[in-house]
């Protein structure tokens, strides 16, 4: 496990990949963002993206799973205070294979809790071509290390 004081400006840290299904693609868009491009591929050919996508929700939540369970594994787990920016610049198709890598930005006390440090990062997932699908840049609280 890494506390804050483990951490620096400029760390990456990498995950595993994770396949996107249609099947889950579409129960995700029935579920939480019932729009026809997430939910009906006959549909989704009438439509601006012309096929099935996943909705950027669904590419945020696989991404929080993998960045969780990636490298950075920090103690008492990823507390997230918010988000600067988040974004989508391409879809993400059924069979596309994401990963995460995040970088740590910057570091700094958090004043009103001496047990934790503030770190800001960016998280961009790729898919299987390299390609960006979704940038975030957030902050969030680490432990540090006990006394």
């Amino acid at each position: 496990m890494r506390y804050f004081e483990d951490l620096k400006a400029g760390d990456t840290f990498n995950s595993a990949d994770y396949e996107m299904t249609a099947a889950e693609i579409t129960e995700f868009g029935r579920r939480f963002d019932p729009q026809p491009f997430h939910t009906d591929p006959a549909a989704a050919a009438g439509t601006l993206f012309g096929r099935l996508v996943a909705s950027g929700w669904h590419t945020a939540a696989v991404s929080m799973r993998l960045m969780v369970l990636g490298e950075m594994e920090l103690d008492g787990g990823v507390i997230g205070q918010g988000m600067e920016s988040l974004r989508w610049p391409r879809p993400v198709l059924p069979g596309d294979r994401l990963r995460v890598v995040t970088e740590i930005l910057e570091l700094r006390p958090a004043p009103a809790r001496p047990d934790r440090g503030v770190v800001k990062l960016r998280c961009r997932t790729y898919n299987q071509d390299g390609k960006v699908v979704q940038e975030m840049t957030a902050t969030l609280l680490a432990a540090r290390r006990p006394a």
